[in-house]
């Protein structure tokens, strides 16, 4: 499971970066877009010999890396556009809740098996989420925008399922060195040309600072994924546990860090939520 820990560690620090570009005013989208260039470039090295790069194109996976590299870039502006207009409370919810999608398609794709005590922990998975997200008095939810979170739900739902799906039925274990950073780097190419219209038609400042930070978000955020697939590629982890386990170390490790780090408060809902996540893992886990 060490894999599994790498992942879930590699995500939290993506929580605390952003944090921190809140701190420093850094640009999202410009921070962003060096993120996925810097990881692909990662990856890539990491790779070696392995990467082909005229082979890519023609690999049976692309037009899988090319659905997955545009949600990457979709997902975070609505995730971006959820955050403003409906709330941070309202957007972690309907991100983290999406694990039901994976969970649920795995029993149907793959035959995972799904025993009462596992529907169990996934109940408590989401409950655990929900709660240890939940800011006082809850969040007010202007009634015209309700539809972004249901995108946000349904889009990173999918994400994690096609992911899942490219690793069993299109990767081998050699190919997944160079497939990683191929995500990367088209999400990276995309994001480029949406920041080149806003420099050039909405005449925005360009930041060498988001470049710094760009280069720090990228080295976790290359990790949070490569070792989220390596975990898939064990024999004898179902991706219906993956994915709840994953989903419910990064609520309580980036509900941790923030407490040490940022002095941020948490509620006593908020402690619950994490004590039902940690019950929901183990139970998750042992069924």
């Amino acid at each position: 499971m060490i894999y599994l820990a790498l992942s879930i560690i590699c995500s939290s620090l993506l929580m605390l970066i952003f944090k921190l570009f809140e701190k420093y005013k850094v640009d999202n989208l410009q921070a962003i877009v060096v993120n996925y260039f810097v990881a692909s470039t990662l990856g890539f090295w990491v790779a070696g010999d392995a990467v082909n790069f005229s082979a890519i194109p023609s690999s049976n996976w692309f037009v899988n890396a090319l659905v997955i590299g545009t949600l990457f870039i979709a997902i975070f502006n609505v995730m971006a556009l959820t955050t403003q207009k409906v709330g941070i409370s309202t957007a972690t919810v309907a991100n983290k809740m999406s694990v039901v999608i994976p969970v649920v398609a795995a029993v149907f794709l793959y035959n995972d098996s799904m025993p009462f005590l596992k529907i169990v922990g996934i109940v408590l998975a989401m409950l655990g989420v929900y709660l240890s997200s939940r800011n006082k008095g809850g969040s007010k939810v202007e009634r015209e925008y309700l539809y972004l979170p249901l995108i946000l739900f349904v889009s990173s739902g999918f994400l994690d399922t096609t992911l899942k799906y490219t690793q069993h039925w299109y990767l081998s274990e050699s190919e997944m060195p160079v497939f990683v950073p191929t995500l990367f780097f088209i999400a990276g190419s995309l994001g480029f040309l949406f920041y080149l219209y806003r420099l050039l038609w909405k005449k925005e400042k360009f930041q060498w600072k988001s470049v710094v930070a760009g280069i720090g978000l990228g080295i976790p955020n290359y990790g949070s994924i490569y070792f989220l697939l390596k975990t898939l590629e064990i024999k004898g982890i179902e991706s219906s546990v993956v994915f709840p386990v994953n989903n419910m170390g990064i609520v309580a490790l980036s509900a941790l860090s923030a407490l040490l780090f940022f002095k941020e408060k948490l509620s006593p809902i908020n402690w619950i939520g994490i004590v039902v996540a940690i019950a929901a893992i183990a139970i998750i886990a042992f069924s």
